[in-house]
């Protein structure tokens, strides 16, 4: 008999079963490997203008004239006082207030996927903002600490999410001489 069903794995068959097994014509269970998909369109919204100046290599949040607090990631309204938001840019440097090294990715999408493990993802406080921010730290996991100076730095390779546009890398001090 040939495979019919690719993805099989296995078929479990039961050793025995009782006469007063209601269950008995279910025991057989056969295991097949399916990769799950999903493909949806979604707006960026009113954020959007975030997510294309990251294009640019402009980091920008949110300020709010009521309450001047300024919010990375950028939100459209205030939380405080529902005022609405205006774009500021950010120099992009900021610290570590704390961290996680991850040693498994989600693979979420194919930016997440190439991810080698262990990787950072750190919770940054940046300079003029109010918010943490949390994202990808690329630096080696026993090189990163609470109060680490760190900057965002862009790629300049494809992705398939804006978001990945960005990414902390630690500050280079200049040694003086």
């Amino acid at each position: 008999m040939t495979e019919k069903v690719r993805s099989k794995i296995d078929i479990h068959l039961p050793e025995s079963t009782s006469a007063d097994d209601d269950w008995a014509q279910f025991r057989q269970v056969e295991r097949v490997a399916m990769a799950l998909t999903q493909s949806y369109k979604y707006s960026l919204g009113k954020v959007s203008r975030f997510f294309m100046e990251l294009e640019n290599g402009r980091f920008l949040a949110t300020r709010c004239d009521g309450c001047a607090k300024v919010f990375a990631p950028p939100r459209p309204l205030c939380p405080s006082c529902l005022a609405v938001a205006d774009w500021v840019e950010l120099s992009g440097q900021g610290v570590v207030k704390t961290y996680s090294v991850l040693h498994f990715s989600p693979g979420s999408n194919d930016d997440v996927r190439a991810l080698q493990t262990p990787y950072v993802l750190a919770y940054v406080l940046l300079d003029g903002a109010d918010t943490l921010f949390p994202h990808l730290l690329k630096a080696p996991p026993d090189q990163v600490h609470s109060g680490l100076r760190v900057r965002v730095a862009y790629s300049d390779e494809p992705v398939h999410h804006p978001i990945h546009l960005m990414y902390f890398v630690p500050v280079v001090e200049r040694q003086r001489q």
